[in-house]
């Protein structure tokens, strides 16, 4: 049954309105968040197979948005409006506690499920304060290593305006071999380089592969020149 032969009162959003969110069944409120569905499919049967197809609400909450994109029916719009939502809901889950950052170990704690889900190259910004708590954290850029060189702006914008005392850059190997490539000691030296000239330092790059990391901090050897780190 398609969302417009059912009766008014019984609609998604009239029920939530009438009954409050607790009396709606997931798959309702996953159709108010989608909006709408396509000519084909109503919003309530877009919704069904979201779930059917990830198989819980757990897993599509962790679904990349190239994954929820694969989904017939959800096109980019529709994905990055799922991915706000849940995102929202994490942090909501997090909390205000800061967590303290004192080692690569803590770092890598603190990112790996969000850079180990990736299936491209993306690079993570980490934000601390003069205590070395996480303040904020985000995702600058999706691509290669090689075009992200090109940006470092992006990533001091952002410290700059979070107020950030340090930062660590990460980013995933989608291979899942996070030996680091000359391109990851290059924007490691410029981003150093645009630290100092901001008054921000940075602490560390970490490399994530599959199931392990790779701190430049700890492996300062790879480039002797880079005795620019501290935790």
């Amino acid at each position: 049954m398609s969302l417009k032969e059912l009766p008014v009162e019984e609609r998604p959003r009239e029920r939530l309105t009438r009954l409050g969110a607790q009396a709606l069944s997931s798959v309702e409120l996953l159709a108010i968040l989608l909006g709408h569905g396509t000519q084909k499919r109503s919003v309530l049967e877009l919704a069904a197979d979201l779930l059917k197809q990830f198989g819980s609400l757990k897993k599509l909450a962790e679904a990349s948005l190239i994954d929820l994109r694969k989904v017939n029916g959800i096109g980019e719009a529709k994905a990055i409006q799922l991915k706000a939502a849940f995102s929202l809901f994490q942090r909501l889950e997090e909390g205000p506690s800061r967590t303290p950052l004192y080692s690569p170990e803590a770092v890598y704690s603190l990112i790996q499920s969000e850079l180990m889900s990736q299936s491209v190259e993306v690079l993570m910004v980490v934000l601390r304060n003069v205590r070395r708590e996480c303040i904020h954290r985000e995702m600058i850029a999706k691509g290669t290593l090689t075009e992200l060189l090109m940006h470092p702006r992006e990533i001091f914008h952002v410290a700059i305006q979070h107020r950030a005392h340090s930062l660590i850059v990460a980013h995933n190997h989608p291979s899942g071999h996070p030996e680091p490539s000359q391109s990851d000691l290059q924007i490691t030296k410029l981003l150093e380089a645009a630290g100092k000239l901001v008054g921000i330092e940075l602490a560390d790059h970490l490399i994530v592969g599959s199931g392990r990391f790779v701190s430049l901090w700890r492996t300062g050897g790879l480039a002797r020149d880079m005795k620019i780190f501290s935790y």
